[in-house]
Formats: C-alpha cells, structure tokens, sequence
C-alpha cells in the first residue's frame, strides 16, 4: 500500500513541476517574491555492503535539498529528515534475507518530491557456517604433512589455532581436504579450525582430534646371536628393539612371532635345513609404519655327524713311517677341540684319540695335547718319545669327539691295519757308476756312499735296502696310456699286499743303475724291456702329460698321456723331500741328510770345471763340497713346479737352465747326466765345446754330505 501512495505522490509532484519552474508573484505593495518549485535530486553514495550480518545497517545517499524521507519495499528507516547533501541513515532491523526493493523518496521544503532512489541490492545474512570433522588425521602417522577433510556449509575463510596450519585458506561448500604443513615429531592435540564466510560470520571452532606424527623407526641391535655352528634346527634368537612394531622376516628365515616389544625380543626361528644362513633379516615396523631392518649374523645349521676323514702316516697297510713322524688325524668338519684329547700322563688309553702297538692295552705317552689346525679339521698327535721301529700302530678316534655344532662322532673309528714305522733310516742309493772317465777329480767314480742294495720278497716283490720301498718285480709286459695305469696299480695285490701305486719321478729314478747305461739290476728286476718307457706322475707344466723313466738310458722327461708305455708298480712311504735353512748359504734336505749350497754364483762352466769348482769350494766352514751325482741333483727337483723347478725358498734365485751332475753318460761317455731345473728333465749334454749343437757350459750347484 506504502509502494502505491509513493507512486501517486510522485506523479501528482511531476503534474504540478510540469505546470512550471520558479514562478514570481507579486504582492499588494508591487514587491516580486520567487517560488521553488524544483524537486530534489538523490543519488546512492554508499551501498550497503553486501552480504553483510549487520542487521541494522548503514546506507548513505545525498540530496540536493533538505526535505522529508520516505521508505518503501522491505527497508525503513528512523531517519525521516534528509539535509542538502549527504544523508547517512541506519536502516531498522532486518531479517537474514535478499533486499532488492527497497527505495528512499525525500519531499523538498516547497512539497516537491525528489526522484524515487532504490536501493543497491543487498543481502543480509547473520547465521555462522557450521564445520564438522569428516576424515581425522591417521594417528600415530609417520606423515609430516598429513592430510585432513572436514565439511562446511557455506564457502569461507578458514582459519588455523594451536600447532597446526596449511596453505590452504579458502573453504568451500561441503568437504574440504587441507593438507597440514610440515610437522616435528610429537602429539597434536590444540589444533583448531575456523571458517568466517563472506558476511563476516565465524563458525564454530573444531579442535582436531588428537594424533601423533612419529617419523623415526625403531632401533634394533642384535643382543644374542644364532650359535655358530649348530645342531639346533630351531635355534633361538634375541634382538632388542627400541619400539614396539610389527616383525616382519626376510631371507631364509622366518619365526611364528610377529610381535616385538621395546627391550629385548627372543624369537625361535622355525626349522631350518642344515646349511649357512646369510641372508636372514628382521624388520620391525611401528605403529606409525616406519620400519627399520636388521641383518641376522651368518650361522650355520649342522646336524650331521663327523667323520674322520683320513689319517695321515697312518693308512691302513701303510709301511716306512718313521719314528719320529707325527700322526695327523683330520675329520669332516670342525671339531669342538675341547673334546679331542689323549693321554698326556702316562701310557693309559685315555683320551679320545689314541695311538697302540698292542691293541689298545696301552697307548703312546703324547707330549700334548692334540694340536688343531685347519679350522680346526685337522689334529695332530705328538708322541713324546720316538716310536718303535719295525712295529704296526693302530689309532683309534672314540665317540667322545663332538664336532663344533655339538654332533659326535656316530661309531668309533679304529684302522683296522695301522702303519708300520721304518726299520732303519732312509738313504739315497749311489748311482752304481764306479768307472773313472777323467783325470779331474770330483766325479761320480770317486764317491761311494750307499751302495744299491734289493731283496727279493717273493717272485713277484722286490724291496730297496736303502729307500725301503717295495717294487714289483716284473712288469706284465702290457703297454698302456697313463690313464689306465694308475687304476691298474691301484687294483693290484702282489706279495700279498694290495697299496700298489704308481711310483713318483724320483722313486724310479732310484732303481736305476747308471754304471749299467740307465738299465735295471736284472738280478732283481727281471723281464724288463732294455729301452722301455716307464710311466709316472702327471707333469706339472701340462696335465696332458706325464714323467716318464727311459730304461736302457736312464732319461727322465715327460710324455703325452695319451702314449701307451709299460707300467711298474710300488709300495711303501711315499717320502718327499723336506728342506731346512742352515742361515749360512746352506740348506739341508732332512731325508737324504745332505747338504746343498743354497744360492750358486750363477756362472756357467764346462763340466770338468765344475767337478773342480766343487773340490775347491769353502763354504759354511767346510770344504767337503763335491758335485752331486744324478740321482743326488734330481733329487732336489720339484715335480710340483717349474721355471724353475725346485723350491725357492731353500734354493733361491736357481736358473731355469741345465745343472751338471757329476755322473759320465755311459751311451756316449763324452756326455755327462745334467738336470733341466726348468721343468726338471734329466738328460746328457756334451762335456766339452767340441760338441757343435750343444754350448757344453752348464750350471753349478755342489753338495756335501749324504752318509
């Protein structure tokens, strides 16, 4: 009704401006007055802001003149008069709501009413967004950015309190997932968020629920590591932890527990197979998902028992030990070598290990303890006095031996023939050469120290009086490659024994007589072929190849495997040189007991100078010093090695070259027997220049000794 009265004001102003402006009228006393008749002119100067919670708020307009307000629409005011200018009014109360149609009129003083100002559509809005928690923060989390939602029903402003913030500071309508900048370790709980939306309201305040960022994993430490070796399948296992968590296995290994605890952490690993153990981990994950990895030591799963693996000097039938040898014991596996002992007090069988003569009525007196060696694998028995010889040993391992992972010995172990010491010492036999085939004195005529000296067993045996092996006697004729030989030694039995082997270089080397041209003392060795090639050990230059010994010249070198030639077979010690430094340019080997010069000049000479070279040499204090015979100079050789083929530890800085022996080649006695140290060949070479093809100078290495 107020909209229609304002309107019919409004066009009866318009008819009666229209009738005119400014008029004059005259009075009775001809005086001219002037009438206003121009309507006022209202313009918006301030909207209401817009939205806004102000329910009573303020407008400003300007008037061109002064006159009385009137309202219309929604709006209403207790300002009625209006000033020439600017009218600021504060409208009355209003409801949460749009106004669009609110107009203000002003009448001027002379009733002229103004143009109708509607004003700027505004909003009013007093109610406060309301926010709730929709996705809490994870908690413990090890995010230290994490990621929060929560709703809100109007778009706004968000606001952060407490510990937390984000870059993200605009709301919108329904959810909103902020990310919270980065965190430090610890528990959050004064968090709080707020949205102020656009007309000023702020909401009501949610505190984030409590939660934990927690970044840093456990720390493990390993407190009691698998036994290594063990025979425990399910062994236990002990690592602490700084935090409770999760376990989590890796590897080979695995355990029913899952669940650690702060401090220490006993697990049982399940079953496992018998081997090492490398590769097993443990994980430990906390509750906020850190995790931390430990590598579990390397152990080993045994539960097999040892077994003694052999037996050094001490084969069953195994003959020509000496008295003063040890006895070796060397079993499958490490051994707990607190439970191998033997009687170091008196002749008692006590001990683990022990060593008879009579059956294990008594036993050697050992001087200590058995010594371990090689992992403690190996044991090595010292008797205190030397053996008996010519007398059968036994040895015997009993069950009370344990190896390292606690396994003992499943049934005693005896051998059941034991080792026969030697009867009388080791000698090397001379060559038989006991013609003179120079004025020079030095050469092999003029020493005789162990004459060659058999025994015939048996007609199929023959034993060496000086090197104490037992040969066979006959060969049987065949020829055959190297491969065929050794197993057709291995399976012989003859003169009822049945350790037949293939000899070494050096041992068949010692059964030839060099005063008969290389040939075989047919009185002992009957039916051998006078130029036969006899087989021997593989070669170390090339494993194609083997050592060889030429009867009827008495050569020693090497052939292809693939060659067939006659085999004779041996048995007994198989004794190796073995060297001491005198620390005077001398080197003893312990089983010929003679006496080399260790390092030589290195100067070549013919061979006649070299027999004088040796007759005149001081060395050590002793002027004995002679050039060895052949068998002497191929003793020292290493079949082992070559370039140079000899041991440079006791003989150092040896040439790779041809060494004179004081022994005349009786095929052609203008040659003398020398070894190649090269490879270790035994051949003839001229004595002097007159030899065209051959540079006769060799050289010189002397020895002294050898009773």
């Amino acid at each position: 009704m107020s909209w229609f009265v304002l309107i019919l004001i409004f066009f009866f102003s318009l008819t009666i401006i229209s009738c005119g402006d400014d008029k004059e009228e005259y009075s009775d006393d001809n005086t001219t007055t002037t009438t206003d008749t121009t309507a006022p002119v209202i313009a918006e100067v301030t909207k209401v802001t817009t939205p806004t919670n102000d329910t009573t708020p303020d407008y400003t307009f300007s008037s061109t003149e002064a006159g009385t307000i009137s309202y219309g629409g929604s709006c209403s005011s207790s300002t009625t008069i209006s000033i020439s200018g600017n009218n600021t009014i504060t409208l009355d109360s209003l409801s949460d709501g749009t106004y669009s149609d609110c107009i203000i009129v002003v009448r001027g003083t002379t009733g002229y009413l103004s143009n109708t100002l509607t004003i700027t559509t505004f909003i009013v809005d007093t109610t406060a967004p309301e926010i709730a928690e929709v996705t809490f923060v994870t908690t413990p989390n090890n995010d230290t950015t994490p990621d929060y939602t929560f709703s809100s029903n109007e778009a706004g402003t968000i606001t952060y309190g407490g510990s937390c913030s984000s870059s993200t500071t605009s709301a919108t309508s329904g959810n909103n997932t902020i990310t919270l900048v980065s965190l430090s370790d610890g528990t959050y709980s004064d968090c709080t968020i707020t949205v102020t939306d656009s007309a000023g309201n702020i909401s009501n305040t949610i505190t984030i629920t409590s939660f934990i960022v927690d970044s840093t994993a456990a720390t493990l430490a390993e407190v009691t590591a698998v036994t290594t070796p063990t025979n425990d399948s399910t062994p236990n296992y002990t690592f602490s932890s700084s935090e409770a968590g999760t376990i989590t296995y890796g590897g080979s290994c695995s355990s029913s527990i899952t669940s650690a605890t702060t401090d220490n952490n006993t697990i049982t690993l399940v079953s496992l197979s018998e081997g090492t153990y490398s590769n097993c981990t443990i994980t430990v994950t906390d509750n906020s998902s850190n995790s931390v990895t430990l590598n579990i030591s390397s152990f080993v799963i045994d539960t097999t028992a040892p077994t003694v693996s052999s037996v050094s000097t001490t084969a069953d039938n195994q003959s020509s030990v000496s008295i003063t040898d040890n006895m070796t014991v060397t079993f499958s596996e490490a051994m707990d070598n607190t439970t191998v002992t033997a009687n170091t007090d008196n002749t008692s069988c006590s001990g683990t290990l022990g060593v008879s003569s009579d059956n294990f009525s008594s036993c050697v007196q050992m001087s200590s303890a058995p010594a371990s060696s090689n992992y403690n694998m190996m044991f090595t028995l010292n008797p205190s006095d030397n053996l008996t010889g010519g007398t059968t040993y036994k040895i015997r391992v009993t069950t009370g031996v344990k190896d390292a992972a606690g396994n003992a010995l499943s049934s005693q172990y005896d051998n059941s023939t034991g080792f026969t010491t030697l009867p009388a010492t080791y000698k090397l036999p001379d060559t038989g050469q006991t013609v003179s085939y120079t004025n020079t004195v030095g050469e092999d005529h003029d020493y005789l120290i162990n004459s060659p000296s058999f025994i015939i067993n048996d007609s199929d045996t023959v034993t060496d009086n000086n090197t104490h092996l037992m040969w066979q006697r006959q060969d049987d004729g065949t020829r055959r490659t190297w491969a065929d030989a050794e197993p057709y030694c291995s399976g012989l039995s003859l003169g009822g024994q049945s350790d037949w082997r293939i000899p070494e270089p050096h041992e068949l080397q010692t059964i030839v007589d060099f005063g008969k041209s290389g040939a075989l003392d047919a009185t002992y060795f009957t039916g051998t072929d006078s130029t036969g090639y006899y087989w021997s050990t593989t070669y170390a230059a090339s494993s194609s190849k083997a050592w060889y010994m030429r009867v009827g010249y008495g050569t020693v070198g090497d052939l292809g495997k693939t060659n067939t030639q006659f085999t004779r077979c041996v048995r007994g010690a198989n004794r190796t040189s073995s060297f001491t430094d005198n620390g005077d340019n001398t080197t003893t080997d312990t089983k010929t007991r003679l006496v080399w010069q260790k390092s030589t000049s290195g100067s070549e000479m013919t061979w006649e100078e070299a027999l004088s070279s040796c007759e005149a040499l001081t060395l050590a204090s002793q002027s004995d010093w002679r050039l060895p015979n052949i068998k002497e100079l191929f003793s020292i050789v290493d079949t082992s090695e070559y370039n140079p083929a000899i041991d440079e530890t006791y003989f150092p800085a040896t040439q790779s070259a041809d060494y004179w022996s004081s022994t005349t080649y009786l095929v052609n006695t203008t040659n003398a027997w020398r070894v190649d140290f090269n490879v270790g060949t035994q051949y003839s070479r001229h004595k002097t220049d007159e030899h065209a093809s051959q540079t006769a100078d060799k050289y010189v290495r002397c020895v002294r000794g050898g009773q």
